[in-house]
């Protein structure tokens, strides 16, 4: 950024020690630090923004091309459509070709029927009872009250 030798910074920091003294000199260089920082940060954003703007522009210009290769495209598409429809119906001896109809069918919207809270599970019933696996939520008051043991009387 700023081209300053090892003699011209002792010079100016001799300088600064004499004109703001010794007790005021490292906050002045801190607060000279931070300014400078900030200087840098500022100029790298700039230098970011321009490049950005730069790659926008490149990136016109490269849309721009390709929009132009596809108009060409679609235009001879177009014309080798029309001389082909022009061949086939000197061909077929038939006048202008009548172009079809596309009726497009939008199926309704069926409700698929599924119920997401529903869950279901592969593993039948008599195989969890038989295993032991919990197919209903219990609270633990409740689970401890059914295997509380009974006092006969």
């Amino acid at each position: 950024m700023i081209d300053i030798g090892l003699s011209k910074m002792a010079l100016i920091g001799a300088v600064a020690l004499i004109v703001i003294g010794p007790e005021k000199l490292p906050r002045v260089a801190r607060t000279v630090g931070t300014l400078l920082g900030k200087a840098q940060r500022y100029v790298a954003d700039v230098k970011s923004e321009v490049n950005r703007s730069m790659e926008l522009d490149e990136l016109r210009k490269m849309k721009d091309t390709v929009e132009g290769a596809a108009r060409d495209v679609q235009q001879s598409i177009q014309t080798g459509a029309s001389e082909f429809e022009k061949d086939w119906a000197a061909a077929t001896d038939m006048t202008t070709p009548e172009p079809f109809e596309t009726s497009v069918v939008v199926p309704a919207y069926k409700h698929p029927g599924k119920n997401w809270r529903l869950k279901r599970g592969a593993t039948p019933q008599w195989y969890k009872s038989r295993s032991g696996v919990r197919t209903k939520a219990q609270s633990g008051a409740a689970r401890v009250a059914r295997y509380r043991p009974q006092k006969f009387h």
